[in-house]
Order: structure tokens, then C-alpha cells, then sequence
């Protein structure tokens, strides 16, 4: 086969139910039923993820006078794909119900060491007009795949959130993988384990692209609540200790990973809060975070560590590694009220990024939301 030229292949897909590992009560699903998806998860050269929920009930919530709130339960399913031809265009369609309801397209990574490039965009929590808007965009980049930097939604307990972020992907991501970073308003939640299929223990994860390695990196660690009789220094322990262990895990895992993947021609790490913040109440937790993870990044030769939770745009550079802050996906925006030594760019405005891997040099482009050039960078190869 010539892969220079992609060919469209029909695929016949089995349905398989990740809740409860039952099967599914409706083989297709009537025409009135409500449905999320179908997106794309965990590609490779040679293998993908198809995911879709099917909306099976409404909880009613009421204060005894009326009715509060209407909460939606959805049965979630996902089809993994294997024996697939890399770098070929493949449709599919998970319903065939006769609708195009359930189908879309999807085209597998390269084999080997070819030159391909992807978007990265955060904070889409709000603003639902602004999100739609980036992602308007980011489709005619035509990415391979996409990485959010975290905040997806502004609750992640709450079903109505997830409901309003996946419509607005729709047109996206049912074409391009979604790669996704844990925020602190994801809380945690079963919702965004049960939406999402990711590598790894999905809280933390890496693949690989040609010549580029993708770390990503929950520095949010398990959702608590300080109670309520802890005070002064007794809180401070609190949150200093309660996810010590996670952290310290994590930290051995990420110093493994990038031991292993030494020969990568670039690397790509991704976390949600920032590693070089120019808000000024944020500084601090920014210094606390370097503090904890040294100098792993610049000694292990990162290419760039790409953050969200800070809602504008920030380059810093330090020791040859690129820090960029993406948070322009939807989010109201942060004033910049203390620029960093290390600064290089920040502007407040709605943006993604686009980044290119070359054989030789990547560039990364971070993109304002009416199309226009904020900043590039130029990266060479890691030696």
C-alpha cells in the first residue's frame, strides 16, 4: 500500500460496554435517543478507541416545591481497533442506524520518523461561545491529534457540564484523538474516567510520535475537601501532606520515563497548573512546584512543558526548556500582574497553539482566536 496517498476504508464495528461489562439493551439505538459522541481516544500507528455514550435516564432533583435540577445518565461504550495501516484514513460508524449520528472518520499516526503536527489548547471550562470559537479553528489546522491542558469544565461532577463540552467538540473530535490533562475542575470526577480512555492509569500517561515523546502529568492528585475543624498550621499540613505520596510516585514514574525514552528527538510534557506564573497570587504555588521538581525537565533536555490554569498566553525559557502557559481556550482571561525573569512573550487573549515536529526543527505557533500569529518558536532536534 502507498502511503503517500490515504485510502478510505468502511469499518464494521462491535460495540463494546465498559459499564458493568454488560451489553447494550438497544442493538440501535431509536432516533429520538440522545447520544454523546462518537470521539476518538488512544491512537497509534496501528490502533484507536471509538467512544460514545447513550443517554439512559434523567434523575429529577427537587427542594419539595420544585423540581431543582434535571441530571442525565448516560451508559458509556468504546470500541478499540486494532490491526489497522499507519498513516490511513479509515471511517466508521458505531450506531448503523442508518443516520450519520454515529459515524466519522479518523486517520491512524505514522509509522517511523515523519514530520506531522498537533494542537494544544486549555481552560475551556466557560465562555462556551470563546471555546467554540478555538475549536472552530484548531479544525482547519487539521491536527493529527489534539491535547487540552486541563479545565475542560467548570465542574467535573456535573454531567450538564460535560454535556455542553462535548457538543462543542463535536465536529472535532469525532475526526481527531483527544488527549486530555487532569485540572483542578475536573475534580477528580468518575465523569471524566468514564468519558475519557487514555494510556496508562490515565491520571498520568505517555506515547509516542515519530521522533516525539508526549508526557502527561497530573499535578492535581485526588479531589479533598479540608475539613472544616482544621485550622492555621494544622490546614497547611493538611494540603501539604495529603497527596505527599501520590506526588512522590509520580515524580519516580516521570524520571523513569524520561531515563527510557533518552533518544527521543523531542519531548513534550503537559501538566495543568503552571510552572512559571505572571499572576501575582499565583507566584508562589509556581515557585513551590520548581522547588519540588528541580531541575528534571532541563536535565533530562525537554523540549517544552506546556501548562494551562493561568488564562492567557506565557512563554518563559530556562536552561533550554521551553514553559509555555496555553490557557486561552474559553476561560475568562487574567490580567499579567508579575512578569518573571524567565519571560520571554505573554499576551491576555484567547489562543491554541499549533505545533509542527520536523525531522530537524519543530516550531511551535501559539495562535490568537481571530487566526493571528502571537509568537513562534523554533526548536532544534534533542541531540
Amino acid at each position: 500500500m502507498d502511503m503517500k496517498y490515504r485510502q478510505i476504508f468502511r469499518l464494521t464495528l462491535v460495540a463494546v460496554l465498559i459499564v458493568n461489562i454488560t451489553q447494550c439493551v438497544q442493538d440501535k439505538p431509536a432516533e429520538t435517543t440522545s447520544i454523546i459522541g462518537p470521539y476518538l481516544q488512544n491512537m497509534s500507528d496501528n490502533e484507536v478507541t471509538i467512544c460514545w455514550s447513550v443517554k439512559e435516564g434523567v434523575t429529577g432533583i427537587s427542594d419539595g416545591d420544585s423540581v431543582v435540577q434535571d441530571v442525565s445518565q448516560y451508559r458509556h461504550h468504546k470500541s478499540i481497533i486494532t490491526r489497522l495501516e499507519p498513516n490511513t484514513t479509515y471511517s466508521y460508524d458505531v450506531l448503523k442506524d442508518g443516520t450519520t449520528r454515529g459515524q466519522g472518520t479518523f486517520t491512524t499516526f505514522p509509522e517511523g520518523i515523519q514530520p506531522f503536527h498537533f494542537t494544544v489548547l486549555g481552560d475551556t471550562r466557560t465562555r462556551h461561545d470563546y471555546h467554540q470559537r478555538i475549536v472552530n479553528r484548531m479544525i482547519q489546522e487539521d491536527p493529527l491529534f489534539v491535547v487540552n491542558t486541563g479545565d475542560l469544565v467548570s465542574k467535573g461532577n456535573s454531567m450538564e457540564d460535560w454535556e455542553h463540552f462535548f457538543r462543542i467538540n463535536d465536529s472535532l473530535t469525532r475526526h481527531v484523538p483527544y488527549f486530555t490533562v487532569l485540572g483542578n475542575h475536573e475534580q477528580n470526577s468518575e465523569n471524566y474516567f468514564n468519558f475519557f480512555s487514555l494510556p496508562g492509569n490515565e491520571s498520568y500517561y505517555f506515547f509516542s510520535v515519530s521522533n516525539a515523546l508526549i508526557i502527561v502529568l497530573d499535578m492535581e492528585g485526588p479531589d479533598y475537601s479540608a475539613p472544616v475543624y482544621l485550622q492555621g498550621e494544622n490546614e497547611d499540613a493538611f494540603w501539604i501532606n495529603i497527596s505527599k505520596r501520590y506526588f512522590e510516585k509520580e515524580k519516580e514514574w516521570l524520571e523513569n520515563i524520561l531515563t527510557l525514552n533518552d533518544d527521543a528527538g523531542y519531548i513534550f510534557v503537559f501538566f495543568h497548573p503552571t510552572f512559571y506564573s505572571i499572576k501575582a497570587s499565583r507566584v508562589e504555588e509556581a515557585e513551590l512546584r520548581r522547588e519540588f521538581l528541580g531541575d528534571i525537565f532541563e536535565r533530562h533536555g525537554v523540549t517544552a512543558v506546556l501548562n494551562g490554569h493561568d488564562h492567557y498566553y506565557h512563554h518563559a525559557e530556562h536552561g533550554g526548556t521551553h514553559y509555555i502557559v496555553t490557557a486561552g481556550g474559553g476561560a475568562p482571561l487574567y490580567d499579567t500582574d508579575a512578569i518573571q525573569p524567565e519571560t520571554v512573550k505573554y499576551q491576555k487573549i484567547e489562543h491554541f497553539m499549533r505545533i509542527d515536529v520536523g525531522l530537524t526543527q519543530t516550531t511551535l505557533k501559539a495562535i490568537d482566536i481571530n487566526g493571528k500569529l502571537i509568537e513562534e518558536i523554533v526548536v532544534n532536534c534533542r541531540e
